[in-house]
């Protein structure tokens, strides 16, 4: 430890939508304590996610579903009330509906989170300072977190927290990485899609959420060529609707316990939803307040079974796109410009102009190359840390400080987010929350799953 080094009461790396909430809900409980947040990006409370500037890269969830503060559902729909009566997002007269359906850009969302951590601040004894810089190794020494920065400094934490986000396949390179980032266009970059041939066939690999963006992202760039999407199973997210409330059968039958009986059950639902006249979304949407105790009660095997066998319809059923980018992606596949294939990516082939890349058709043995002028890489996030080529994960890994999450989706921890080392410890100075604790509870990248576990992971740090 050098004579330069900041000490800290508590650690947070990554500044996006999960280190930003867990600053926030520091901030607001009793006391006095010092927190350091690590975040390469300029801002706080963008991240990723939240860092796009198009209108057209809006949020696939409306504001009533959003709200950070997770004791109150209608944060965000107040927010945005108030935003637009001020003169803000004067462009949200088209969606006409109620401000509680809004879907807002997600550079809009950003605002929303960096403002409700600048009302944490003024309001708060505790101190939060935003350190510009990239964590890339991290020690426990004399019961403490001793974290290295990309410049050479060196900060220790009481406690240090794992806020790090998602790692988009698109921009995350990986150990056995075929290349294809370096070839593909970022799917959220507009100005580079402009310089894109406007008439030129554009290949997509994936067909979830990030290429309903990479979509948005060519139209407004001026392209107006065919685009090819390819992804195994060919599916395309659902539009999200506002369906009405429905009971929560689950909650009311604690007898459904694996992730086959909730299939079951929830298709038994749908049907009867649908018999009545009401969208089968209803019955759909009850089902989240129960994932993260359903997945942990299943075992191995049925995990496995729902990964291998389910996932990509659960995807494409519970992951749903707003409803105008869905309104692009079906109005350009009724003209014929889109069309989605299914098929498996096997890499990329040499092209002397525009890009090829190897495929194998869904029913074909053989492989087809199929040439472009461009490529996108969309096919989603990348949770197994052991393929993520980032500093801080692998000397993570190598350290022995975690180990790969069940079924490798992010890292292991306990029920309060205490990180397990590679020998199955808990510990008391590392923690996570958010998407690296994919495996724990499946879904653990929404909105209102980050806000209620930056509540009661930041009551744990501050008890500990």
């Amino acid at each position: 430890m050098t004579e330069s080094t900041r000490n800290a009461d508590v650690l947070i790396i990554g500044g996006g939508l999960s280190g930003t909430m867990l600053a926030v809900q520091l901030l607001r409980l009793p006391g006095t304590r010092r927190i350091l947040v690590i975040e390469p990006r300029v801002e706080l409370g963008r991240g990723e996610a939240y860092s796009a500037v198009e209108l057209g890269h809006t949020l696939n969830g409306n504001a009533a579903r959003m709200s950070v503060d997770p004791d109150n559902a209608d944060d965000l729909t107040q927010w945005l009330t108030d935003h637009i009566a001020a003169g803000g997002w004067p462009e949200s007269d088209q969606q006409q509906v109620p401000v509680s359906e809004l879907f807002p850009p997600r550079g809009l969302f950003g605002l929303y989170v960096q403002q409700r951590l600048a009302e944490a601040r003024a309001q708060s004894t505790s101190t939060v300072e935003h350190v510009r810089a990239e964590a890339v190794d991290l020690q426990i020494e004399a019961g403490a977190a001793l974290l290295t920065l990309d410049n050479g400094e060196q900060l220790r934490g009481a406690h240090a927290v794992l806020a790090t986000g998602m790692f988009p396949a698109a921009r995350t390179p990986q150990t056995d990485s075929s290349g294809v980032n370096a070839a593909a266009v970022d799917p959220w970059d507009v100005q580079a899609m402009t310089r894109i041939d406007p008439q030129g066939r554009v290949l997509i690999i994936g067909s979830g959420l990030t290429m309903v963006d990479a979509v948005v992202s060519l139209e407004q760039a001026g392209h107006r060529g065919p685009i090819e999407v390819f992804s195994r199973h060919g599916l395309l997210p659902h539009v999200r609707r506002q369906p009405p409330a429905w009971e929560d059968f689950l909650g009311a039958d604690p007898a459904l316990r694996s992730p086959r009986q909730l299939l079951r059950a929830l298709r038994r639902q749908c049907r009867i939803a649908l018999a009545q006249g009401i969208d089968w979304q209803a019955p759909l949407d009850t089902v989240r307040a129960h994932i993260g105790r359903l997945w942990s009660q299943a075992g191995e095997g049925e995990k496995r079974q729902f990964v291998r066998h389910v996932r990509p319809w659960w995807e494409s059923h519970h992951h749903r796109a707003p409803p105008l980018s869905a309104e692009l992606v079906a109005r350009l596949q009724a003209q014929g410009r889109l069309r989605i294939r299914a098929a498996s990516f096997k890499g990329l082939a040499p092209a002397d102009s525009g890009v090829s890349i190897r495929l194998r058709f869904r029913g074909e043995q053989g492989i087809t190359q199929v040439s472009g002028t461009a490529l996108i890489n969309s096919s989603g996030i990348e949770y197994d840390w052991r393929r993520v080529a980032r500093p801080l994960p692998q000397q993570l890994l190598k350290r022995g400080l975690i180990q790969p999450g069940p079924l490798a989706l992010g890292i292991a921890a306990d029920a309060t987010g205490a990180v397990l080392d590679a020998q199955g410890r808990i510990s008391t100075q590392l923690f996570a929350m958010g998407p690296p604790l994919r495996g724990m509870w499946w879904e653990s990248t929404a909105v209102t799953d980050v806000a209620l576990q930056a509540k009661a992971l930041a009551v744990e740090l501050t008890t500990i």
